[in-house]
């Protein structure tokens, strides 16, 4: 049986969930300040941020000085707990909000894992005040720290929360990562409690691969990346790979053997570079992080 334009019934009803899943963008939940009042080192900054429309519809911002999360929460009886940061890439000079962000969280939400998409401050801008480690790493932080502090509003286990980081924002997953990150029980402000440690990582064609050197302490991580991608981008996540090994942390590595730098995760994307969702929560799911502890 066929419906508009010749497409098979049965074909267009499995097509047109997953559209949908990009395309709700009316009803996008609303974004949450990661810091009360002005964040520091931003004062006295309050210039709007820019936001640039691609010709396949991405989003990219830039120009940010009030550092955010969008939650992406699951209906409760589809919650599993899990949690997980997205940090969209850019190379710190932009952040492409859509398919390195928005839409991996659409689909995690779909499939009970509570999501946040960051919004962060950018240090590789023209004349930009921010540092990555000073800055967007604090932001990042803050962010894992918020999440921990409303755990229980949004029925998410503090210790099932996870980054997954494209490019630059792989770096950041893995500064996260190996920074010290315990919380500050004296603290007065309660978010500054909260450990800002990932408990899993995912790099998704990461930046600086060379500085993620993992020990026997670091979390669990899920690597992807294509063939056809930068020398050290393909070639050094697969060195990152072996020091997890080598480190005796578990790691699940993929190599598509096309798809380039920035393919992310879009409505469009051909297979099976367009699937990498889906082998990333099997490996949740592998890894134990989709049940309660």
């Amino acid at each position: 049986m066929f419906g508009d334009f010749g497409t098979p019934m049965i074909l267009r009803s499995l097509i047109l969930p997953a559209l949908l899943l990009f395309r709700l963008a009316a009803s996008e939940p609303a974004e949450i300040a990661l810091w009360p009042g002005v964040a520091p080192g931003s004062e006295g900054k309050d210039a709007p941020e820019k936001v640039r429309i691609t010709d396949g519809g991405d989003h990219v911002v830039s120009g940010v000085h009030k550092p955010t999360i969008r939650p992406y929460l699951p209906e409760a009886g589809r919650a599993n707990g899990a949690a997980v940061l997205v940090i969209p890439g850019g190379g710190h000079s932009a952040l492409w909000m859509d398919h390195e962000g928005y839409n991996l969280a659409r689909v995690l939400q779909s499939h009970g894992i509570a999501a946040f998409v960051l919004k962060y401050r950018l240090a590789r801008e023209t004349n930009s005040p921010y540092t990555i480690r000073g800055h967007a790493l604090a932001d990042t932080q803050r962010a894992l720290r918020l999440i921990r502090s409303r755990a229980a509003e949004w029925g998410i286990d503090p210790r099932r929360l996870g980054a997954v980081g494209f490019s630059a924002g792989g770096e950041l997953v893995w500064l996260a990562s190996a920074s010290p990150g315990n919380g500050s029980p004296d603290a007065t402000d309660p978010v500054e409690r909260q450990p800002s440690r990932p408990d899993f990582l995912g790099f998704i064609y990461p930046g600086r691969s060379g500085d993620i050197q993992p020990d026997p302490n670091s979390p669990p991580a899920f690597l992807a990346c294509a063939f056809d991608d930068r020398k050290d981008i393909s070639e050094g996540l697969a060195e990152v790979y072996l020091r997890f090994k080598r480190a005796g942390v578990p790691a699940e590595l993929h190599v598509y053997s096309s798809g380039g730098h920035g393919f992310g995760l879009r409505e469009k994307n051909p297979r099976p570079v367009g699937r990498w969702s889906d082998r990333f929560e099997e490996w949740l799911s592998d890894s134990g992080f989709l049940k309660p502890r």
